[in-house]
């Protein structure tokens, strides 16, 4: 899995966001590029993604910017990364359940399935509020933990 730079900055963006949710701050773009630690340049197309997808409402003006459009923990990562940068997973540019194989690679199709099934397993189920609070679903935290999660392939 390669997570996208737009995937990064737009799940970084979010938690700056989700951080203040209760008080409902509004964030203009530059101070939300800087605090999630972002090029504000990239960030501004990247939120205009994220307010088509529902997740952040604008406000224009002297005053404008920024908020969550819906509580933290109805944002799953899956729904952001698909927002940004369209499916979780695919192969040669199309869906892993659409793709066949005959011959030796007659059930590789499988196998991109299950790959993508994990994927969602971890970003469907794993929300903003979530890593937010440190408090990551039981098999998230048990897959990172397994003894071969942080080798290097």
């Amino acid at each position: 899995m390669d997570v996208s730079a737009r995937a990064d900055y737009a799940v970084r963006a979010l938690l700056v966001l989700a951080e203040d949710a209760e008080d409902g701050p509004v964030h203009p773009a530059e101070q939300l590029a800087r605090r999630a630690g972002v090029p504000a340049k990239f960030l501004e197309a990247i939120l205009a993604d994220l307010r088509r997808a529902g997740f952040v409402t604008s406000q224009r003006g002297s005053g404008g910017g920024y908020r969550l459009a819906r509580d933290p923990a109805d944002i799953p990562l899956g729904a952001v990364l698909r927002a940004v940068d369209g499916p979780l997973a695919e192969v040669r540019g199309i869906r892993p359940h659409e793709t066949s194989y005959s011959g030796a690679a007659e059930h590789l199709a499988t196998v991109w399935v299950a790959a993508r099934a994990a994927l969602r397993e971890v970003l469907d189920e794993t929300t903003l509020a979530d890593v937010l609070r440190g408090e990551l679903p039981e098999h998230v935290r048990a897959m990172a933990a397994a003894p071969d999660a942080w080798r290097g392939r």
